[in-house]
């Protein structure tokens, strides 16, 4: 990618790392499918009705709702209210990364070149340190609803990659819409008509500010900006930046949350900045041929 998109791609990573710990700080008091559909209604409102539909089939718009809106987050929240800390979902969800290049690579051709894999092999190895390190200190449940959140994005992403809609806005605004109203069914059923009516009726302030960072920046910036990234660049390309997010979302739980980082931690995070440096390295371009041999050639 050019150096624009880079920043812009690193800028999405730090708003998402940071969105992590706004999570949980907003989830508090909020059953966690109630919050998510709170969050995609600020995004969806008012929003469509001032951003055009994007020029992408409705089956693309549905598909990539289901997928990188509905099914990541519904899985991610429940992920979290189960147990699963922040800066530790924020790792475990990169293997959307993995799950994303692997999906391009069979549904759209998009083969990743030998230095992307090495850089996603040692971004692999990275999450893997900071698991062990962790132990047996989270959930099983939770980790496999964060695992089954990573697998969604992935799929999303890959619909987003091949729909290549012009304008990221539209899309993950548009797309939206088929996520309130399923998830606000679900937990009325989960959680019950009580429990729903009394979070309504006593959203706290953390909540307001929660979703209004997770609608307007998390989701309208950061997807707006990811999904025309996709548009642009080939996927290998763009989603290893999101490995910077976990970096970002440990720092943050450690600085406000005070969830001090172990050295598992701190080093599993240090292999997934060496991943990201090492599968975003330019490829080489080979030479072009000099004109006295294209000449000769030419004159044969």
């Amino acid at each position: 990618m050019n150096v624009r998109d880079s920043v812009l791609a690193a800028l999405v990573a730090a708003i998402w790392g940071v969105n992590f710990v706004v999570i949980e700080w907003g989830m508090a008091d909020v059953p966690p499918l109630l919050f998510v559909a709170l969050r995609f209604t600020a995004v969806v409102v008012p929003a469509v009705f001032l951003v055009p539909r994007p020029d992408a089939p409705w089956r693309s718009i549905i598909a990539v709702g289901a997928f990188m809106s509905l099914g990541q987050f519904g899985f991610l929240y429940v992920s979290m209210a189960a147990g699963m800390p922040p800066g530790l979902a924020a790792l475990v969800l990169q293997a959307q990364v993995v799950f994303t290049v692997l999906i391009a690579a069979g549904v759209l051709r998009e083969v990743p070149t030998r230095t992307q894999v090495i850089g996603l092999a040692v971004g692999v190895a990275g999450l893997v340190v900071v698991g062990a390190g962790r132990g047996g200190h989270v959930p099983l449940a939770a980790l496999l609803l964060c695992l089954l959140a990573a697998l969604s994005w992935a799929v999303g992403n890959v619909v987003a990659r091949a729909a290549r809609v012009p304008g990221g806005l539209s899309l993950t605004v548009w797309s939206a819409l088929v996520v309130p109203i399923p998830l606000l069914a679900l937990s009325l059923v989960v959680d019950g008509p009580a429990a729903v009516a009394g979070a309504l009726g006593d959203l706290s302030w953390t909540a307001v500010v929660s979703t209004l960072y997770t609608a307007g920046l998390a989701s309208l910036v950061g997807y707006g900006i990811f999904n025309s990234l996709l548009a642009r660049w080939p996927s290998s390309a763009v989603v290893p930046w999101v490995l910077l997010a976990p970096v970002v979302a440990m720092a943050s739980a450690w600085l406000l949350l005070g969830q001090r980082p172990n050295l598992a931690e701190l080093g599993g995070g240090a292999l997934l900045l060496a991943g990201v440096l090492v599968a975003l390295r330019p490829a080489r371009v080979p030479p072009a041929p000099s004109d006295r041999p294209a000449v000769a050639a030419a004159g044969r």
